[in-house]
């Protein structure tokens, strides 16, 4: 079920929020936990009734490796339980993502023909498996009291809890679970539900008003490079740029507007990342609980910047190197990666010199970078992504007729109207959008500040009304988020 869809506007979250605020209103706390995961698994089961047995089935197997390991005595029984439920994690999500990875390259390296699997990905297995490795990793650290006690459906309702299920943000244990336990947080905040309809809105907003109308051009442009021009290339790269925040940074919005509406507080997800002045702050700002989770059980583990400088590098590009396959089963994001690695560690041997630069000279080297890394990102392959640079690079600056109408479709009709003696250049709307994008991404504040400052001052309620009946009425053309595909 997508958050910008009728049914989930219309009638799963209505029928969520009065079922379990009104389940909580008698103090029945434990069904009340038990309906939101009925209602989470009926979200996820939406997609695909199949995608239910794997979820239940990770939950419960998870679940009893936790339970083991805090039942062991020893510190090397206990790892070992650890180790072993990590590494069935793995497994699961090494089948599903990577199987026809590795045998398309074992194909091509031995000259084999072994037939692919075609195997579909489960929705959100990269978050949910990540989430439990986490609190599995937890578990293990924990000593004596500090060991967390959780009941199966405490625990079952904070892996499918729906607003962050599928894409995010990564949620630890520690964080989600005492919240819902919380009693205090079962009656409706009035408050939090504002800010929470609020951020809602306006991450709605970017994903059907602004991603999707950048992920027409990106369409159009990536599976055809060979035919682009300098100009449609630089579009296209910019356009996938402003697509893949405004519909991650979107759905994040979405997820910490849902869960204020529950009474629940997630963690932000995105801090403005284009305005970074260097790669190092871009990771800083840029699918954070992602960046937490790395650091906290990859990099930290590895011995982090505790073991010299070469080791602190080796880490570095270790985590990004991981970063990359995590985000997808081929090179272009095993290269995006490595690119971010190459470039942390860059940044981090010649910080006092990088320092010395102008903010404004570090700030367009840093957003260039972003910009070349995502076309990897988005290409099919290397290749056409190696392709859409050379477009760029060849200075072969041409008309963009081709683009006509995808950013704004209702600004080309109105040009159509005014006839051709005042008919703007294509290219005209193209550039002011991509100008509005900036700004938006750059100069103002982040949609949970915006959110927040909305409700405290009592602003834009009109605003923000018309803005989501405007983003329903455009569910007809809608598309799933990006971070599904990962």
């Amino acid at each position: 079920m997508l958050f910008n869809s009728y049914i989930f506007i219309l009638l799963f979250l209505p029928l969520c929020l009065i079922g379990y605020y009104a389940i909580n209103h008698f103090r029945a706390y434990r069904l009340g936990l038990f309906f939101l995961l009925g209602m989470s698994l009926w979200f996820y089961g939406y997609f695909n009734p199949y995608y239910l047995l794997l979820i239940t089935g990770s939950i419960i197997g998870n679940y009893a490796f936790y339970r083991l390991i805090i039942r062991l005595a020893g510190n090397t029984a206990k790892k070992t339980a650890m180790a072993a439920g990590i590494t069935a994690n793995l497994a699961v999500l090494g089948y599903f993502k990577y199987t026809d990875f590795f045998i398309e390259n074992i194909n091509m390296v031995f000259k084999t023909d072994i037939p692919l699997r075609n195997i579909l990905l489960p929705l959100g297995i990269s978050f949910f498996t990540f989430q439990q490795i986490s609190f599995l990793v937890d578990a293990y650290r924990a000593e004596g009291d500090r060991v967390p006690r959780y009941a199966l459906l405490e625990y079952a309702a904070f892996v499918a809890f729906f607003p962050q299920l599928v894409a995010g943000p990564i949620v630890t244990h520690d964080v989600l679970i005492p919240q819902l336990m919380d009693e205090s947080k079962k009656s409706i905040n009035w408050e939090y539900m504002s800010k929470g309809l609020a951020i809602f809105t306006l991450g709605l907003a970017k994903k059907v008003l602004l991603a999707d109308a950048f992920g027409n051009v990106v369409n159009i442009c990536f599976p055809t490079v060979e035919l682009l021009n300098t100009t449609s290339a630089f579009i296209a790269m910019l356009a996938y740029t402003f697509q893949i925040y405004f519909d991650f940074s979107g759905y994040s919005d979405m997820a910490i507007g849902l869960g204020w509406m529950l009474g629940i507080d997630l963690p932000v997800n995105f801090n403005s990342p284009y305005r970074s002045r260097s790669v190092s702050e871009f990771w800083e700002r840029w699918h954070m609980t992602l960046t937490s989770f790395f650091t906290n059980y990859v990099y930290i583990p590895l011995g982090g910047s505790r073991k010299g400088a070469a080791r602190t590098y080796i880490n570095t590009f270790i985590v990004f190197f991981l970063s990359g396959l995590w985000h997808g089963a081929g090179w272009t994001f095993i290269l995006w990666g490595c690119m971010h690695g190459i470039v942390m560690i860059l940044e981090r041997a010649f910080s006092r010199y990088l320092i010395k630069i102008p903010g404004l000279i570090r700030w367009i080297f840093t957003f260039g970078f972003i910009n070349v890394s995502w076309v990897f990102f988005r290409a099919s392959d290397v290749k056409s992504a190696v392709t859409l640079l050379r477009c760029i690079a060849g200075l072969n600056f041409d008309n963009v007729d081709i683009l006509a109408g995808q950013y704004s479709p209702f600004m080309k009709k109105l040009m159509d109207q005014l006839g051709d003696p005042v008919r703007l250049p294509v290219i005209v709307p193209i550039i002011l959008v991509l100008i509005t994008a900036l700004i938006i991404t750059v100069f103002l504040p982040n949609a949970k500040t915006i959110a927040e400052r909305s409700v405290k001052y009592r602003l834009s309620a009109a605003g923000l009304a018309v803005l989501l009946t405007w983003c329903v009425f455009s569910f007809s053309g809608m598309t799933t988020f990006l971070y599904f595909n990962f």
